[in-house]
């Protein structure tokens, strides 16, 4: 992502948002804006707007945050170690931002491939299928076909 374009996203963030995506901050779980959002659609990365998770892919984990077992394009992820807060994690970060997503983890349901993407809802927008085509995302229909 171009680093002017990215700057003046970063200005449009909300201060969860900028903590969550720049500070590597978690917000709460159960009070967030999609860990129980039933609506078909893709989320995007809130700073890129890259696509990254698909409502197909979206499980209740009861974890409180939106819980996935996979991204869209796993080239748009990238994980690292994180060793924070006296415990060991996978961090889930964008490629194209580097924006913090949230945490991976090897507890997700088994048939389909048992990962848990743990994302917090404050790095992401959701596009509903429905609007797709109008945010330039129609590419992403077919998931939904």
């Amino acid at each position: 992502m171009d680093e002017s374009k990215k700057n003046e996203r970063l200005k449009q963030l909300t201060d969860i948002q900028y903590n969550v995506t720049q500070k590597a901050g978690t917000e709460r779980p159960f009070q967030n804006e999609f860990y129980d959002n039933a609506a078909k659609g893709i989320y995007v990365d809130i700073v890129s707007g890259k696509p990254l998770f698909s409502s197909t892919d979206q499980y209740d984990a009861g974890c409180g945050w939106p819980s996935f077992t996979k991204p869209i394009d796993e080239a748009e992820v990238k994980e690292h170690k994180d060793r924070t807060h006296g415990m060991i994690r996978t961090e889930v970060k964008s490629v194209d931002a580097d924006s913090h997503l949230g945490h991976v983890f090897p507890d997700g349901p088994q048939d389909k491939g048992g990962l848990r993407y743990c994302i917090n809802s404050a790095a992401l927008r959701f596009i509903p299928v429905d609007k797709l085509d109008d945010e330039g995302y129609q590419a992403y229909k077919k998931i939904f076909e």
